[in-house]
């Protein structure tokens, strides 16, 4: 039924939402809270997550839970690469991980897979 309301391309992103509301629910239970209000997550670009479909998936999953009408928060990362030869860190401006100072192509990522629950706000 979710997969038909959002058009069944959304099925990664449901399946992700609602591994998230289930966590969510757990610690909502846990600290005997009626309602989450809202629920901050923290995605980097290379975590292969579509975010307006995990916009639209969020509404589905929450529908007729506690969840219902909460806010989703979404901070986006950048991605952040280590350069071994320069020994720094360094946002690639594109999808090639050249260091911009001595050129060399890094591997080493740092930041920019996240897909956190970082932050839950319940009643």
């Amino acid at each position: 039924m979710a997969a038909e309301l959002l058009g069944g391309s959304a099925m990664h992103e449901i399946s992700l939402m609602q591994e998230v509301l289930h966590i969510a629910m757990m610690h909502a239970e846990r600290n005997k809270a009626q309602h989450i209000h809202t629920l901050t997550l923290r995605i980097g670009p290379l975590a292969g997550v579509d975010v307006e479909a995990l916009r639209l998936a969020f509404q589905v999953v929450t529908e007729g839970t506690a969840a219902a009408g909460a806010i989703l928060e979404v901070e986006e990362t950048n991605v952040k690469c280590w350069c071994a030869g320069c020994s720094k860190l360094f946002e690639p401006p594109h999808s090639e991980f050249f260091c911009p100072d001595c050129k060399v192509l890094s591997s080493d990522i740092r930041q920019g897979r996240e897909f956190d629950v970082i932050a839950l706000e319940v009643m």
